[in-house]
């Protein structure tokens, strides 16, 4: 099925070539351009992720953008004719389209939802519309994107800094060629209703405003963006467009579809640059980031900042391994740090959940966390090898919820995505607290205690809290989605508090949320060894485990809905707090790791498949881990076989190399951390060891230390670990603590083709 669909695909990729070859005219292709590349980021493959079947896919794009930037410049893609509404990539920019609509500023990088897509620009040669384009014309770095265009006879090349964008066309025709800046465009189409620009021909300048309606940020009452745009060549004539059509007398426009043309005249042979500073604060601040971050410097010159920010940023990891696993590491590493988004513009100013104008003090204040996933391994990264950027998101984190009231579970922006469910924050407040990152651990846990016991409408909350602190679960019947996955979560998140508690000193606290923590117990049906839902009155629903959420919400089936974004199988696995006691509820090691293995072996036969099927898929965060739980019942050996076959198997330097949506790099740090050998368990200080794929790694950490891997043997067949020493001391267990990889040394394993004798 999924062949017949991609063949499928592809058909109608040939034919939006053959259109595009009608509709879009012709031209000399011109040189694609030679840019240099640094040694980490030649590695890097910006299309990985960018294809596949669409709901599967990556969800992330090509865009040039800045280390945990603001700006992300890139193409939007769209479908035959010039159809944008068909929802693929969310990220804009999807591999198996054929026709580039424009270049707009933002984006999300991996997620599930389309926003931003602001200030797009559309190079034209005539009538503007959107060209065909061929990936053999295209390319992309880190912080560098060019395509060329044939229907407008242009080549255009884009870089960014944090806040601005630094946009190069170079046309080649003898007609007059024509730059349109569309302050309404957004992800999704249409998402913009109110919006403005204004043309200065004499200082070569516009300004614009757009208030953000997209999937996150609707919720949100919108999410007003600003622009400063300047030129360097003369316009022969402007022309501002509105929804009601064109005026060629005036340099203002708004309202929905507001918009401006420049025309500049012959432009054969010569490009104009156009660069876009963005701010969430203000115009005057768009500007002042324009000014700062682009002044005195040439295209080249903030191609090469940028460029030598991310040599520094996938640097802090060195690995040594054959070509093909460098490439997917390092698109892996690169892929975390896309967000989260800087939203403090180059004056120390930021909006806040308030919408009010602050100032950050000594930290960046960052938005666009995607909790629900990150919480799981990309903030156990950052507080490895980016402790600036995991400092920076905790005291995001506090700042919204001093402004906001409540902690987020997905911010966006200015506000309150509330995408998913539970208060995932406590998962990164305690790991990070346990692991002796610095921060107000008084303030987070006040606010983690409120995730628990308070509801705040209107803001975020702990859908059915009421009924879970009664119960002891969240019955099926209490009027709440995922019962069996929100009890799961919440018990997780009341861990969180317990250790935070602990650590505190609130003795009695920590043992109520201790207590809680095992809350997932009450769901377990030791008949058929699910957790299972169940109502007020003690009664199971009906269990139909192999069945996703997706299918019993399509056909009515409401127990089935007590699972989130996957089945009753998925979250069998579901408890990162507890794997030791979760062992004991199947009543044996060997019965726990038979289920396990079978789940396993389970999983979907292609990367990106159709349906995920009940088997492991590490497509989606619920059971993402657990390779790993075989460590438990006494099988490292099959965590080692299990792990290597995830790295090769939903792995690729293809378009389609994400086996589903990247969720803010989630997906991406699984393979960083698996193939260097060891995964954080999630909220704890500890991690698993598993089945490196590298060779040698060298990590720089934090206070001055390094911590050198090193995989002797290491092979597609040697895949078990026979021997593993940190520092020359052999460990006795598949487990290593934050502290003694802090501490730097070095970690050894010795690799062989058959499982290490017990």
């Amino acid at each position: 099925m999924r062949q017949l669909l991609r063949a499928v695909i592809s058909m109608l990729v040939s034919v939006q070539l053959l259109l595009g070859g009608l509709v879009s005219g012709g031209g000399v292709r011109a040189a694609m351009p030679d840019v240099p590349v640094g040694t980490y980021g030649a590695k890097v493959n910006p299309f990985i992720g960018t294809g596949g079947i669409p709901w599967m896919c990556g969800m992330v794009s090509p865009a040039a953008c800045a280390p945990f930037g603001c700006v992300r410049i890139g193409p939007d893609t769209c479908a035959l004719g010039g159809v944008a509404a068909i929802k693929t990539n969310t990220s804009g920019y999807y591999y198996e389209h054929r026709h580039i609509l424009g270049f707009s500023s933002g984006r999300l990088s991996g997620t599930g939802a389309r926003d931003y897509g602001m200030f797009r620009v559309t190079p034209a040669v005539g009538k503007v519309k959107a060209c065909a384009f061929s990936h053999a014309r295209e390319t992309a770095h880190p912080g560098y994107y060019a395509v060329d265009l044939p229907g407008a006879a242009c080549l255009c090349e884009m870089t960014a800094t944090s806040h601005a964008s630094v946009q190069r066309y170079t046309f080649r025709t003898g007609r007059a060629a024509s730059l349109y800046f569309d302050a309404s465009s957004g992800l999704p189409a249409d998402s913009v209703n109110e919006a403005s620009v204004t043309v200065d021909p004499a200082t070569r300048s516009l300004t614009a405003q757009a208030d953000l309606r997209g999937v996150f940020s609707g919720r949100t009452d919108g999410l007003c963006v600003w622009a400063y745009g300047e030129w360097d060549a003369d316009v022969q004539s402007v022309t501002m467009r509105t929804a009601s059509g064109e005026t060629a007398d005036a340099l203002q426009a708004s309202g929905k579809g507001a918009g401006a043309l420049l025309t500049f005249g012959n432009l054969s042979g010569k490009a104009v640059e156009l660069r876009v500073g963005v701010s969430f604060v203000s115009a005057e601040n768009a500007k002042e980031n324009l000014r700062a971050e682009t002044d005195g410097l040439t295209f080249e010159e903030v191609y090469a900042q940028t460029a030598a920010q991310w040599e520094q940023r996938l640097g802090t990891v060195q690995v040594a391994a054959d070509r093909n696993t460098q490439e997917n590491f390092y698109t892996a590493l690169y892929h975390t740090m896309i967000m989260p988004t800087d939203f403090t513009d180059t004056d120390g100013t930021y909006r806040g959940f308030d919408d009010a104008v602050h100032t950050a003090a000594d930290f960046t204040y960052r938005t666009d966390l995607s909790l629900w996933d990150t919480c799981r391994n990309v903030h156990s990264l950052y507080t490895l090898i980016a402790p600036d950027i995991q400092h920076d998101s905790l005291e995001s984190l506090l700042c919204m919820a001093r402004e906001g009231g409540v902690l987020p579970r997905w911010p966006m922006g200015r506000g309150y995505a509330g995408s998913m469910f539970g208060n995932p924050a406590n998962i990164v407040f305690a790991e990070s607290y346990l692991k002796g990152v610095p921060f107000d651990a008084q303030a987070a846990y006040t606010f983690m205690k409120q995730s628990s016991e308070e509801k705040t409408p209107g803001r975020v909350y702990r859908e059915g809290a009421d009924a879970y602190n009664t119960y002891g679960y969240l019955p099926d019947d209490a009027g709440e989605r995922f019962s069996v996955s929100a009890t799961l979560e919440y018990a997780w998140e009341d861990a969180a508090i317990a250790a935070m508690a602990e650590g505190l000193g609130y003795t009695q606290e920590a043992e109520k949320y201790a207590a809680r923590a095992q809350n997932y117990r009450n769901l377990w049906d030791e008949k058929t060894h699910y957790f299972r839902p169940k109502n007020k009155d003690g009664s199971w629903v009906a269990l139909h485990p192999r069945m996703l959420s997706f299918v019993g919400e399509a056909f009515g089936i409401s127990s089935v809905q007590a699972y989130c974004e996957g089945s009753a199988r998925h979250w069998r696995w579901g408890t990162t707090q507890d794997p030791d006691a979760v062992v004991e509820l199947f009543g044996s090691d060997a019965y726990f790791v038979r289920e396990l293995d079978a789940f396993m072996r389970d999983a979907a036969p292609v990367r990106g498949a159709i349906s995920p099927g009940s088997g492991f898929w590490i497509g989606n965060q619920h059971d993402i881990h657990t390779p790993y739980l075989f460590n438990h019942a006494g099988r490292a050996d099959l965590t080692q076989k299990w792990v290597r076959w995830t790295l090769r198997e939903r792995f690729s330097t293809d378009a389609d190399g994400l086996d589903g949506n990247d969720d803010g790099g989630t997906l991406s740090a699984w393979y960083v951390f698996s193939a260097l050998g060891f995964y954080p368990i999630a909220g704890t200080d500890r991690y698993w060891i598993g089945s490196p794929c590298i060779d040698d790694a060298t990590l720089t950490l934090p206070d001055g230390h390094t911590l050198h891997v090193h995989a002797d043997n290491q092979s597609a067949q040697n895949v078990y670990v026979s021997a593993v020493t940190l520092n020359g001391t052999p460990l006795d267990a598949p487990f290593l603590t934050h502290g003694q990889i802090a501490a730097g040394g070095e970690l050894r394993f010795v690799m062989s083709d058959s499982p290490a004798v017990k």
